[in-house]
């Protein structure tokens, strides 16, 4: 009966300019090759993972939430740019947009969260395994042309994406795919 209770949900810079997401859904578009399966990321569901932090007691969403009112940041700018693949070209099972300019911001907000969240205490991934990036479609299956298809894409500049908050996102799974809610949102001060 408890794991009824548990709120699965992670911590998210949302990607929400219409032209960046709109150029987004045109790169899966091209990523739909032959002999290729992938399930593109939903538009509105576009963003990068801070902390992935599984599923939660709310007392400890609570927490996430009072650690959250804690940072502060001055909002930025993110430059998208770059097309990748984990874990790696040859074998793709994720696809990828990197973040050029604005990367340093990410890190930082990264780097003042992690051992607050530690201390509450969650159990998050390595640090060394965060790369802020913005995962674009999921391959279930992938040939030849895929691999080419994202080799011509690696150099792809997409545009600026203004990041003003930093959210709290419950993840609800469906056949359909995950929907997401906010359930905390912090603002950068000015």
């Amino acid at each position: 009966m408890l794991s009824l209770n548990l709120i699965r949900c992670f911590i998210s810079i949302d990607i929400d300019n219409p032209e960046l997401v709109s150029k987004i859904v045109e790169v899966q578009k091209k990523l739909e090759v032959e002999g290729t399966k992938l399930k593109p990321v939903e538009p509105e569901n576009l963003h990068l993972t801070l902390f992935f932090l599984g599923e939660q007691p709310p007392k400890i969403v609570e927490k996430v939430q009072d650690t959250m009112s804690t940072i502060s940041f001055k909002p930025f700018t993110m430059k998208l740019e770059g097309l990748g693949a984990f874990p790696s070209y040859e074998r793709p099972r994720v696809i990828w947009v990197g973040v050029t300019e604005g990367f340093e911001e990410v890190q930082e907000i990264y780097r003042s969260l992690r051992p607050k969240l530690q201390a509450i205490p969650i159990r998050l991934e390595p640090e060394e395994a965060f790369v802020p990036h913005i995962t674009i479609a999921r391959v279930k299956f992938s040939g030849y042309a895929l691999k080419r298809a994202i080799a011509s894409l690696k150099d792809l500049e997409l545009g600026l994406q203004e990041v003003k908050s930093v959210k709290l996102k419950k993840s609800t799974l469906t056949p359909r795919g995950p929907i997401y809610e906010t359930l905390y949102e912090v603002k950068g001060d000015r």
